[in-house]
């Protein structure tokens, strides 16, 4: 998420900010008539571009940044992270374990929702329980896992046999406990991610009346959703944590494409832009002077192959090691990308505990050796394949170059097969109607390299949209969870990321950089971990 603040697909080409890295680029021509911008903003409240979120704003149902946007505003979870990947309490007084296999929580006392209920211990756990619950659908239950007796409530088939998680344990209103199946060294990092968020008793009443109008015990209280067009909320004043919102509230405006964004920005009509277009790339940076923002975060864009497809089933990994080697990475991020990306050298971005440069080949441009590998490999069904991507998010230009590079090198044909939306887009890959690959953009979710790995590429999980699956991996991949220090674990993920490259469930094409920008109207404007702009901290001038 992403985790981490959610995890989390990016929905952006230049940063996984906007709803896609789980954790875009149309041509559609948009100016103040777009959608979103007409709507009034009330004074002391700041703006940015945020699309509509795919699934309710209910904290385990969202994967994807544009909702997690929203999740991150209205609830606070345990803990967070720092600009450089630190762990910071926030509703937790602590998280601590001398097994990693048992860990006691202690809440903060004094925290509430924002209809004045306390938060307490029973608060985090009755909501644990009813995200992994088979029967609630959640998208992200697959994190609940690790929780002894997550199979009772989560069963492979039929019904639960349990309401409840055993290793779930109330000590007193501001302490629980936490029992795993295993020992699982890097756990306290994974309550970093939004979906481990508490919810209030009202929920329970009416969860699907919820979504939509959410009460939770972050920095802001909901307010309305026009769908498509702007979700805004407000300033909470009894807010504890140290997030605490330093503006009056939020619009998250939603914009067809990043380009009709980017000149909200110019004319002052939006406050902020995640990211900034590939058509305004080359020029962002002079239009706006020091308020152009460009940084490196924890994020990678990969090729992900629907291995159900007929395109891609039982296909050989030679074929996609050779589509991977001919890939001109370093002309397209200089190019097309403006030299806002840097070429992939593995799995795990920059900024992540274990990210390592795997020296393989497999990621360098080589067209000989590309062809020669797509051929022995038996090649591609039909000669030919196509990358699923988010129109409204700047991708059409850097799809277009790959594919033109890969024709180039190999003979094999190559198109984009762009979505209206980001939501349409995660809806294809949710159903399975990915066609040939499609755009996969992944954040941090907690900077340890499995969730670079774990969540993405697992039999089980949820994120595995191209549901790419193999014994010896997964083996592997419990085996690193099960390791008996933090470091061990990330040293048995690196083990994990080499053998990736024989079996390539997805292509690395580049780390992300946020290029994105703000209006005159704000200051304070500075990036969080994950890569988001930290809505909270936006003062008005």
């Amino acid at each position: 998420m992403r985790g981490a603040k959610s995890a989390k697909w990016v929905a952006i080409a230049t940063a996984v900010a906007l709803g896609a890295t789980a954790c875009g680029g149309g041509s559609d021509e948009g100016d103040s008539k777009d959608k979103g911008s007409a709507a009034g903003k009330p004074a002391g409240y700041v703006s940015i571009d945020v699309g509509e979120p795919q699934k309710p704003l209910i904290p385990a149902d969202t994967n994807e940044s544009n909702g997690s946007y929203v999740i991150q505003s209205l609830f606070t979870q345990l803990l967070d992270f720092d600009a450089d990947g630190n762990i910071v309490y926030t509703n937790a007084e602590s998280v601590d374990t001398k097994d990693s296999k048992t860990w006691t929580v202690k809440l903060k006392k004094g925290w509430k929702f924002h209809n004045g209920e306390d938060v307490t211990a029973k608060s985090y756990v009755d909501a644990w329980n009813w995200y992994a619950n088979i029967k609630n659908n959640q998208q992200n239950a697959f994190w609940f896992q690790d929780i002894k007796g997550y199979d009772d409530v989560h069963p492979e088939k039929g019904d639960p046999k349990a309401e409840a998680m055993s290793g779930l344990k109330v000590v007193d209103d501001h302490t629980f406990t936490i029992e795993l199946k295993n020992a699982v060294p890097y756990f306290n990092y994974k309550l970093g991610y939004a979906t481990w968020a508490p919810l209030p008793k009202v929920f329970y009443d009416d969860p699907k009346a919820f979504g939509q109008k959410p009460i939770g015990n972050g920095p802001y209280t909901f307010e309305k959703w026009t769908h498509k067009k702007l979700i805004q909320v407000k300033a909470w004043d009894e807010y504890q944590g140290p997030n605490k919102a330093q503006n009056k509230g939020v619009q998250f405006k939603h914009y067809n494409t990043v380009e009709a964004a980017y000149k909200e920005v110019l004319s002052g009509n939006l406050d902020m832009i995640r990211q900034v277009g590939p058509t305004d790339l080359p020029k962002y940076k002079q239009d706006l002077g020091d308020r152009a923002i460009e940084q490196p975060y924890a994020a990678i864009q990969t090729l992900t192959p629907a291995f159900y497809s007929k395109t891609f089933k039982d296909i050989d990994p030679k074929v996609l090691q050779g589509l991977s080697m001919a890939i001109d990475r370093e002309t397209i991020t200089k190019t097309v990308l403006n030299n806002t990306r840097t070429p992939a050298v593995g799995f795990v971005p920059p900024g992540v505990k274990g990210n390592q440069d795997l020296g393989t080949d497999v990621f360098k441009y080589d067209p000989k050796k590309a062809k020669q590998l797509v051929e022995e490999g038996g090649g591609v069904p039909g000669n030919k394949f196509t990358i699923q991507y988010n129109a409204d998010g700047g991708h059409k230009e850097w799809v277009t170059a790959v594919c033109e590079s890969i024709r180039n090198a190999t003979g094999v044909e190559c198109t984009g097969d762009p979505k209206p939306d980001f939501a349409t887009d995660l809806e294809a890959r949710d159903n399975d109607q990915v066609k040939g690959m499609y755009r996969g953009g992944w954040v941090a979710d907690y900077p340890v390299n499995a969730n670079f790995m774990k969540e993405l590429y697992h039999t089980t999980a949820e994120a595995n949209n191209g549901r790419f699956s193999n014994k010896e991996i997964d083996e592997a991949m419990n085996k690193a969870d099960q390791a008996k220090s933090l470091d061990e674990s990330v040293k048995a993920f690196q083990e994990v990321e080499k053998k990736l490259v024989e079996h390539m469930p997805a292509i690395p094409l580049w780390y992300y950089r946020i290029n994105g920008g703000h209006s005159e109207a704000v200051d304070n404007v500075k990036v969080d971990f994950h890569g988001d702009l930290e809505v909270w901290g936006v003062t008005t001038k």
